[in-house]
């Protein structure tokens, strides 16, 4: 047998072999159902109005035309009544209320240094040690003098009492007497001359041992072992920060300060939160603790410490936050979502949801807002319902329709049932796609409605 060529043997291939042939098929199936697949369950429905009214009829087509007399899709939320904090931001600095610079009270070589940079050290904490040895040889002297002065004064008080008992016997004279008498004070003067320099060398050698004054967050050592210290160095050793409780100091405006000092005198501290730069995170919670006396006339505020708790330590000295203090509660309040408020030519307005779904345009007075909460002091009356999605699609007396926020909208029933269907043509052979084709061209337009509600009560269920 003679070999075949390549064009040959695609010639004696099945026609429905060919990948150019098997692509155009498909393509022209499924351009052919959505001709016949509606977008809407009311495009079949609304064919007859659509014809009655002639070319001009606005209705929903396959290529994204669309009825602007249907009922718009919005959200809309009730107006509610409740609580609602009046809230007074600004940006604040992180500030400790201890801190403590490290120094040696006694001069001499540093020995050693006992504290890690960085770490946290608890009050009392051994920090670093001087050399002892010049200390503790000034106490052994101060030790000897004043055992030798004590010696002194005993022997003096014996005399003083032998001098006594004589004179008493009349066998010698009182100005002898008198003399014993003022040695034995100016000796003990001297004692406790010589016990103050005892206590005072003793004094020198406890401060060879440095000490952390304070607890908190150690910094980097201004000194090395091996390098003399003094009691007059300006960078000292080292600085110890206090992080917990920590404090953060912000300016508020002048007009705000006489409800906040009204609530501080009625014994409330208002609470504080502190944010980060982005205002997405919050670092602490706390209250405010204290006010400056005075307002700075250049800037017209003034500053006001809070107090917070840091024992994860999120705060961290001259960090710059957020500041956010709760300055009043409105109570019975109208609130509203921010995002139903708009603006406009006239002011302030909300879209207002009627009793027969229609929208109308309300003026109102908006007050004081928190996070996405808003508090409406006059215009609205809690209970109507106002639109916070969708106002750009509606207009003054707009039909529209209510839609649970996160619902599908209308029509993605149809979108799916049509992606559901471009499946499974896809995962057809050749020959049922072919006579697919075939059976949906000779039916009639009633069969083929028929087969669509079939096959949606089949998608449905």
């Amino acid at each position: 047998m003679a070999d075949l060529t390549a064009p040959q043997l695609d010639g004696a291939r099945p026609l429905w072999r060919h990948p150019i042939t098997l692509a155009v098929a498909v393509i022209a199936i499924a351009a052919l159902a959505w001709r016949f697949w509606p977008s809407h369950p009311a495009e079949t429905a609304g064919a007859p109005a659509a014809k009655a009214t002639g070319k001009g009829a606005a209705g929903p087509t396959k290529f994204g035309g669309g009825d602007f007399n249907r009922p718009q899709p919005v959200s809309a939320v009730a107006a509610r009544t409740g609580e609602l904090n009046v809230v007074q931001t600004a940006l604040g600095t992180v500030t400790a209320l201890r801190t403590a610079t490290v120094k040696t009270r006694a001069d001499g070589l540093l020995q050693s240094v006992s504290f890690v940079e960085g770490g946290v050290v608890k009050e009392g904490a051994v920090l670093a040690t001087i050399d002892p040895a010049p200390y503790q040889v000034a106490l052994e002297q101060a030790a000897g003098q004043l055992a030798r002065d004590q010696a002194t004064l005993a022997n003096a008080k014996v005399d003083l009492d032998r001098y006594q008992k004589l004179l008493a016997q009349d066998s010698i004279a009182s100005q002898q007497v008198d003399q014993q008498v003022a040695l034995v004070k100016q000796l003990e003067g001297t004692v406790k001359l010589d016990q103050a320099q005892v206590d005072n060398a003793k004094l020198q050698l406890s401060w060879c041992t440095i000490t952390a004054p304070i607890g908190g967050l150690v910094g980097l050592r201004q000194i090395d072992p091996g390098n003399m210290v003094h009691g007059s160095d300006a960078n000292g050793l080292v600085v110890i920060t206090q992080l917990d409780p920590i404090s953060v100091i912000f300016t508020i405006p002048q007009d705000t300060l006489p409800r906040v000092i009204a609530r501080m005198k009625a014994g409330d501290r208002p609470p504080v939160e502190a944010w980060d730069r982005d205002q997405k995170t919050l670092l602490a919670r706390g209250a405010l603790s204290a006010t400056d006396s005075q307002i700075d006339v250049s800037t017209g505020t003034v500053k006001l410490r809070a107090s917070f708790s840091n024992a994860e330590g999120k705060l961290f000295p001259n960090q710059f936050v957020n500041v956010k203090m709760v300055v009043d509660t409105l109570h019975d309040a109208v609130i509203v979502p921010s995002a139903a408020v708009q603006r406009a030519t006239q002011g302030t307005i909300v879209y207002v949801v009627n009793a027969d779904n229609t929208a109308s345009v309300r003026p109102v007075k908006v007050g004081a807002s928190e996070g996405e909460s808003t508090s409406i002091q006059s215009g609205l009356k809690a209970g109507e319902r106002v639109v916070t999605d969708g106002v750009d699609r509606i207009r003054e007396g707009a039909k529209v329709e209510v839609v649970v926020p996160g619902a599908p909208p209308p029509g993605a029933g149809d979108a799916t049932r049509r992606e559901e269907f471009k499946k499974g043509l896809e995962s057809m052979t050749p020959e049922q796609r072919e006579a697919l084709k075939k059976k949906w061209e000779s039916m009639t337009p009633e069969q083929r409605e028929a087969y669509k509600k079939q096959r949606a009560a089949k998608s449905g269920s």
